[in-house]
């Protein structure tokens, strides 16, 4: 059965993610997509610090584990 995205797309600018949460792309498989730009796919896990940012829009994603 699909899911339903339910939450706004890009409604924050600051997202903590876990690594149950790769592939990590935004917006994220719970936001509605029909609203937002399009997929794309961060590579979070190869950053030294763990963070990485959305071309689109600029939301922030922090790699919490």
């Amino acid at each position: 059965m699909s899911q339903i995205a339910t939450a706004p797309a890009n409604a924050e600018k600051r997202y903590t993610v876990t690594r149950a949460d790769l592939p990590l792309s935004c917006p994220l498989p719970s936001m509605a997509l029909w609203n937002s730009h399009p997929r794309v796919y961060l590579p979070i896990e190869d950053e030294p610090n763990g963070e990485a940012d959305c071309p689109y829009c600029g939301a922030h994603f922090v790699l919490a584990d």
